[in-house]
């Protein structure tokens, strides 16, 4: 198809917005570094692995003759440009990437990132979480970002403190249960 009737360009802009959304101005871009590795392997396997892969199906594709109508060189192109998008994403948070060892903080009481805290909120209802940075973020097992809400308000409180979390149906009362982080490692 004719790239006048599509709109591609070589930045996404959705991903572009990510990166200055997410991020506070003038913040860093804490990360653990678990969540470091995880970018970093993530990174590797796309230069290692995949990219090469898919650059020879679009060659052997290219070679077959008319690509205006050749499906695997159409769709190989297409993903190339989403991996070499990811690339310049993934090598823009590593570039932005404050590694912070959560483990400095073993056997204290007071929050900061990296905490794995246990809270009750005003119903009476239990929930552990841990503050980990924007690109590792997990709602569903419990990790949430530091920027979020319920991390900056119990960020350098202590076990056994009370917080007052602000929120679109009033403030809300968290009573801090329990404050971990992991061992450092040997």
């Amino acid at each position: 198809m004719n790239k006048a009737f599509v709109k591609e360009s070589d930045q996404d802009d959705d991903e572009a917005a990510a990166l200055a959304l997410a991020i506070p101005a003038g913040a860093k871009n804490y990360i653990t570094p678990a969540g470091y590795q995880r970018i970093k392997d993530e990174l590797l396997q796309l230069i290692d692995v995949e990219r090469p892969e898919v650059v020879k199906i679009v060659h052997w594709a290219a070679s077959n003759g008319d690509r205006s109508e050749n499906g695997d060189y159409i769709y190989g192109k297409r993903r190339l440009r989403e991996i070499d998008r990811r690339i310049r994403f993934l090598t823009k948070r590593m570039d932005l990437a404050a590694i912070v060892d959560p483990s400095v903080h073993h056997g204290s009481d007071q929050v900061f990132f990296g905490a794995s805290v246990t809270y009750r909120n005003q119903a009476g209802e239990t929930h552990t979480i841990t503050i980990v940075g924007i690109d590792e973020l997990d709602p569903l097992n419990g990790k949430i970002s530091w920027v979020a809400p319920v991390a900056r308000a119990i960020t350098k409180a202590r076990e056994g403190d009370l917080v007052t979390l602000a929120t679109p149906h009033g403030p809300e009362e968290l009573e801090l249960l329990a404050v971990r982080y992991p061992a450092p490692a040997a």
